[in-house]
Parts: structure tokens; C-alpha cells; sequence
């Protein structure tokens, strides 16, 4: 992973607040939901999407990310294909039905053919396998904001 410099307005509101202040600023177009039951994962794209100067609302577990699409805008969601309880995939179709006009990027440790050609039927941005190529995912976030706010 490479190593980006934060900030320095943004590492004090960190010390100060232990809440991502920036993410309050911010209007919700420019919020990327992260849903990924990974910890390791989940925090290290967390750091990326963060370093990259995106504000981050990440999930756990996809129920809770599912209740907070009911009731917030959700631009764009990374999400994690294999979770337990409930699947990437079958979070895919209820955002269908409750956001349809969020975009998606998917990405998953096994590259499941099965998994991807349904997904991309749902409609997502694009199609990641872990680990990373950092580059071409940040590219990919931008790219799905852009196209969420219709620029």
C-alpha cells in the first residue's frame, strides 16, 4: 500500500474530533458508503478512499448499511460481494428497488464468474478482485461520483 501524506487541517480535526468532521461538511454526493465484513479491509480502503480526500461512512455489516440507504442518499457504495448474513449480491437487488440511481462498485476476494455476470445484470460501475490496484479503483470512484451527481 503506498503511503500518502494527510492533511494537516485534516489530521488536527481527527485529534480534536474523534469524529470525521469533514464527512459533516460535506454534502452527501460526495459521501462514499464502504460496506466490506473484512475489519483489515474494511479500514485499509477506508484509508484510501480517506487519503484520497474522499469522506468515507463505513459498514460492518450490510443490515446496517441497508437501514441507512432507507432513510439517506447514497451516492455511490463500495461493496464486498461475500459477507455473512446477508450478501453483497442480495444488498445489490434491495438497492435496486430503494436507490436505483446509486452506483456500485463491487469488489470480492474470489473472482466468482457466477457472482460477477449477475452482478454486473444489476447494474454496478465496475468489478474488483482484492487485493487492489489502487489506482484503478480511486479512478473508478471518481468516475461513479461523477456519473452519480450527472456530470
Amino acid at each position: 500500500m503506498r503511503k500518502t501524506k494527510v492533511p494537516l487541517s485534516k489530521w488536527i480535526a481527527r485529534c480534536i474530533h474523534p469524529v470525521d468532521v469533514t464527512a459533516l461538511d460535506r454534502s452527501p454526493e460526495d459521501i462514499v458508503c464502504l460496506v466490506d465484513d473484512d475489519p483489515s479491509v474494511l479500514k485499509s480502503t477506508e484509508r484510501l478512499l480517506d487519503s484520497d480526500g474522499f469522506s468515507v461512512r463505513a459498514f460492518s455489516r450490510s443490515e446496517e448499511f441497508l437501514v441507512y440507504a432507507t432513510s439517506h442518499q447514497v451516492p455511490l457504495v463500495v461493496l464486498d460481494i461475500w459477507m455473512e448474513h446477508i450478501t453483497g449480491l442480495e444488498v445489490l437487488a434491495r438497492l435496486c428497488a430503494l436507490s436505483p440511481l446509486t452506483r456500485v462498485i463491487v469488489i470480492t476476494g474470489r473472482d466468482d464468474l457466477a457472482a460477477r455476470v449477475t452482478a454486473m445484470q444489476i447494474g454496478l460501475v465496475v468489478f474488483f478482485t482484492k487485493p487492489l490496484n489502487e489506482n484503478e479503483f480511486l479512478t473508478a470512484v471518481h468516475d461513479g461520483l461523477r456519473l452519480a451527481k450527472g456530470l
